[in-house]
């Protein structure tokens, strides 16, 4: 009999394998990273066959961890970086191009281009999100625009589409000799192509973006066995979840039901709220996605701030500026200073993406004195996520009309103290850290897992959540708003950078 659920976990700088058991403990995990590509300033790219390898590189090795071999594997899941568009050959599975990453900026000139008949919003009834750079519909028209011979071969199907989910389940269910060309739900509604309403393609979109329908894939739901590993390793086990990564840590932390949240702490920061079967129109700045969608069950939806730069700001400054020589040295810099010093980060690398929607907007450092040193600007990093959630937070609040008492808290982040604390602190309520703090791998698990019957029901999920930590607000409210003010005047110095 199985004894575990897997989960493919393919980020935006690394791809993960994890085996669970059912009680939701890691029994074996790998990771390897991937290259970062920077043609251009604004233009970052993946190379999808990297991905692919450093896939079946951790698959394998967590699999010689554990002694585990594909009989004891109940089935797997995949979640993925959102938004990030491949297109590759059906006759052959190379990509026609390095995939564009979410936080790729090329696409300006469509997003201008669109706006200029309806606004940022054209497409917000339909799809829940605004005109942005952030999306997959005008990566795919970039790619279809500027590679050569592409929108052809696109037209006729012998060019596929995919999100990195629906990429690497045709890899993994077949490839060139069959493989399922499909995505699930949460992915789709990332595309700007599909209908919230309808959770189908829709022909007035597609037409407008200018993309062929036989290049998409097939859209499932979230939770159901698609089909079977054809690759050593895992070959006969079952395919049976797919979540984009943020809402896999939504499910991974057990937000089940309306007005539920977590926000997750990764090379951006995300913030959903479970807002049941009502899709919610954003009037602040937020988007209307898709949560998730458990077999012929009706799909749940969420409220989405997405904060574009958290911890690739802290990667920006060990990488580029080299004043820590790992990421989790940064806690230990930001302590030697008791304050921010009067320093501002606004890390608008690639635009601002919630509330602002500004991809005229770039990064800038404010209040800089000859007192400001390293240690400040460590702080004022660490410090930028918070504010950039605290503003999330009240976009959200003023949408959906809860008031959230406690955030839930997940990613990599999540391990630093004085970030969570001062993240308590400006936000003036308790942050709260799970006991399982894989939740995005832990919600592709519990997706796979409810689909052949390894968990039962949601309620057994629910069951299992338990907290870990909790750090409550210490500051004084005078100097948590006068913080808060500097921020907000340090946000609007970073308007209109792009003329």
């Amino acid at each position: 009999m199985a004894k575990y659920i897997g989960a493919i976990d393919q980020g935006t700088t690394s791809t993960r394998f994890i085996l669970f058991d059912a009680t939701g403990r890691v029994v074996a995990a790998a990771q390897k990273e991937h290259q970062q590509i920077y043609p251009r300033p604004g233009w970052v790219e993946h190379d999808p066959g990297e991905i692919w390898q450093a896939t079946q590189d951790v698959t394998s090795l967590a699999l010689q961890q554990s002694g585990a071999n594909a009989r004891d594997i109940a089935a797997v899941g995949i979640t993925n970086q959102r938004e990030t568009s491949v297109l590759w050959s059906r006759e052959t599975g190379k990509p026609v191009a390095n995939a564009l990453v979410w936080q790729d900026t090329r696409v300006s000139d469509y997003v201008d281009e669109l706006g200029r008949d309806g606004g940022a919003d054209r497409f917000r009834g339909k799809t829940g999100l605004p005109l942005s750079t952030y999306f997959s519909g005008l990566k795919i028209r970039w790619l279809l625009d500027h590679v050569a011979g592409v929108r052809k071969q696109a037209e006729t199907g012998d060019v596929l589409f995919g999100n990195i989910d629906t990429f690497l389940v045709w890899h993994l269910t077949g490839g060139p000799r069959g493989g399922l060309h499909i995505t699930d739900i949460t992915n789709a509604s990332r595309t700007q192509l599909m209908n919230l309403q309808t959770l189908a393609w829709d022909a007035e979109l597609l037409s407008t973006f200018g993309i062929p329908s036989a290049m998409l894939p097939k859209i499932c739901s979230s939770s159901e066995v698609y089909g079977e590993v054809e690759v050593a390793g895992l070959k006969g086990v079952n395919v049976a979840g797919i979540l984009g990564d943020q809402q896999a840590a939504l499910v991974g932390q057990a937000c089940f039901s309306p007005g539920e949240a977590k926000n997750t702490y990764g090379t951006g920061c995300f913030l959903l709220m479970n807002t049941g079967q009502r899709a919610v129109q954003s009037t602040c700045g937020l988007l209307t996605t898709v949560a998730y969608k458990v077999g012929d069950e009706p799909a749940s939806y969420a409220l989405e701030g997405s904060v574009a730069i958290t911890g690739a700001l802290v990667q920006w400054l060990r990488d580029n500026l080299g004043l820590i020589n790992s990421s989790p040295e940064i806690e230990t810099l930001a302590r030697t200073v008791e304050d921010n010093g009067g320093v501002y980060f606004v890390p608008a690398f690639s635009g601002l993406y919630a509330p602002y929607w500004r991809h005229d907007a770039r990064g800038v450092i404010a209040g800089l004195t000859r007192y400001a040193n390293k240690g400040h600007l460590a702080r004022a990093v660490l410090e930028a996520t918070a504010f950039q959630t605290r503003e999330v937070v009240e976009a959200m609040e003023k949408d959906s009309g809860i008031a959230l008492d406690v955030l839930r808290v997940d990613g990599g982040m999540v391990e630093n103290d004085l970030l969570m604390q001062f993240q308590a602190d400006i936000l003036n309520r308790p942050v709260v850290r799970p006991a399982i703090k894989e939740t995005t791998s832990l919600g592709a698990a519990y997706a796979a897992g409810l689909a052949v019957g390894f968990f039962k029901n949601v309620d057994d999920l629910r069951g299992r959540w338990s907290a870990d930590k909790t750090w409550n607000p210490k500051l004084a409210e005078g100097r948590r708003e006068a913080m808060y003010r500097q921020w907000k005047k340090a946000v609007t110095r970073s308007f209109a950078w792009v003329e």
